[in-house]
């Protein structure tokens, strides 16, 4: 018995049944000290009975009518909100089981009330009618607890994230028939906290929207965790899901890659993740969500980096992709920044994985999104993107001197811009590219800071100087304003900061 029986249940029904017994016994032993004639109690009597009977069905009845009427009403609310509600609450043990106690006091009581006679009195059938009445008035104000917080949207959005993983759970340990025939319910969960996320975001109701975006998230990773174990009939994409929007729009060449992938479950979910980042940005109520849209995401990646599931590494990466081009559409820079973070977090993962190959390749993609950004008069995200390449050249050094693709890649974002005279949007990228460099001369690779110093060196003069002094002056990793990444991207630590004037000297500067 868990801590949460004991506090919904049995202290609730213990106290309510203890204080109404003291009550009760109370004022009859008072009775019976006065003279009052209690006797025995449980002596009952054929001719005073007659009408008790019938009092105790109908209060039984009378009971399960306050109860259907107060839960129906519930139900029906967050049915309104919630789609699936009702028939996760008929499916719901506890419910059903209530339920019928009532029903079987009812019918109990009323078989009871007929057969009092003259000459016979069911005493043991008076006294389990009596338990049947009270236990049912003392149970219904936990009952009227547990409902409420059965319909809490935390908990639905538990319940079905739950259930859905239950399911996925029975179907990779059944045979190939029940693992497809389990398809549609996995399916229809992450579709039902796809609808509350967005009924949330229409509702402005944050806190259940983060919730149900992090419910598929928890699903999906604990789906990888069983999903070796799965037979090859559940990757097939059965009848039961075929008809589904997003598989029949697909054209067969991609529904044919989804199986051999054996992904359909993890692209179903992104999916999903797209869809609810897309109408957060369109109404701009919650860019919150875009950010937790993000960062889920960014977990799924590392889990089937864990997995070794290189499959769904590439396919996260696809979706993080897509993000990226719907943010620079709606040209919101500050979302940018924040999955830019994301975006950069995700490669470090890879990086430290030694999936290099990987790393690189998402490098690639951040470049093409930079030099977009700067087309698009987006000059901050370009900048954002040089700093966060930046930071993966660091990290790639640092995990085994395993940058040089990284570095190569890095001095290729301002080329566009120079072949263009945009001479006004180098500088970020310049100043990124020097703390850079002053990292490398700080862990000794001189010939790395030289490749930057090369690049570097048509730069004019009047711009290397004053790169070098805006970046002197920052001395604090702390922005002056409140950002989500905690750092401004300008300050380096004392150690690297130190190595401005030896890089500086590789032009002749002082």
């Amino acid at each position: 018995m868990n801590s949460t029986t004991r506090r919904l249940w049995i202290a609730p029904v213990a106290v309510l049944f203890g204080l109404s017994l003291a009550i009760f016994l109370g004022f009859y032993f008072l009775d019976d000290a006065r003279g009052s004639g209690g006797g025995d109690y449980l002596q009952f009597e054929g001719d005073m009975i007659t009408d008790a009977l019938p009092a105790l069905a109908g209060l039984t009845a009378a009971v399960l009518g306050i109860v259907i009427t107060v839960v129906s009403i519930i139900v029906q609310l967050s049915s309104e909100r919630y789609t699936g509600v009702a028939a996760m609450f008929l499916r719901d043990r506890v419910n059903v089981a209530v339920m019928a106690y009532f029903v079987v006091a009812c019918v109990t009581g009323v078989w009871l009330s007929m057969a009092v006679q003259s000459d016979f009195v069911p005493r043991s059938g008076i006294l389990a009618m009596l338990v049947f009445t009270t236990f049912g008035l003392v149970v219904m104000l936990p009952y009227f607890v547990y409902v409420f917080r059965f319909l809490e949207p935390q908990s639905i959005v538990a319940r079905i994230r739950t259930q859905a993983l239950d399911t996925v759970v029975h179907a990779v340990s059944s045979d190939p028939a029940t693992a497809v025939a389990a398809q549609p319910g996995v399916l229809a969960a992450m579709e039902e906290l796809t609808d509350i996320t967005s009924n949330s975001i229409s509702g402005k109701d944050k806190i259940i929207a983060s919730r149900a975006v992090d419910a598929i998230k928890d699903f999906v990773v604990g789906y990888l965790a069983v999903k070796p174990r799965a037979p090859q009939a559940w990757f097939q994409i059965g009848q039961g899901i075929r008809d589904n929007p997003d598989f029949v729009a697909m054209d067969p060449e991609s529904l044919r890659d989804l199986e051999s992938r054996k992904h359909w479950v993890e692209w179903k979910a992104l999916r999903q993740y797209l869809g609810i980042y897309n109408e957060a940005q369109a109404q701009g109520l919650m860019p919150d969500i875009n950010y937790l849209v993000a960062i889920d995401t960014r977990y799924v990646g590392e889990a089937a980096l864990a997995r070794k599931d290189e499959e769904v590494v590439n396919l996260v990466f696809r979706f993080m992709n897509s993000y990226l081009r719907a943010t620079l559409n709606a040209k919101a820079v500050r979302t940018a920044y924040n999955v830019l973070n994301q975006y950069r977090l995700l490669v470090e993962a890879m990086v430290k994985g030694g999936r290099d190959d990987i790393a690189s390749a998402a490098v690639g993609h951040m470049i093409y999104y930079g030099r977009t950004s700067y087309d698009m008069q987006l000059g901050f995200v370009t900048e954002t993107v040089a700093y966060d390449v930046g930071a993966l050249c660091e990290l790639a050094h640092h995990h085994g001197e395993r940058d040089e693709a990284l570095l190569t890649q890095f001095l290729e974002l301002d080329q566009p811009l120079r072949a263009k005279k945009q001479e006004h949007g180098l500088i970020g990228i310049r100043k990124a590219q020097v703390k850079l460099a002053c990292y490398y001369l700080f862990a000794g690779a001189e010939d790395r800071a030289r490749r930057i110093a090369e690049d570097m060196k048509d730069e004019p003069v009047e711009r290397r100087r004053a790169i070098r002094e805006q970046l002197e002056r920052v001395e604090s990793k702390d922005f002056w304003e409140i950002i989500d990444r905690g750092r401004n991207f300008e300050y380096m630590p004392p150690p690297q900061r130190s190595q401005m004037a030896t890089f500086f000297a590789l032009f002749g500067e002082e």
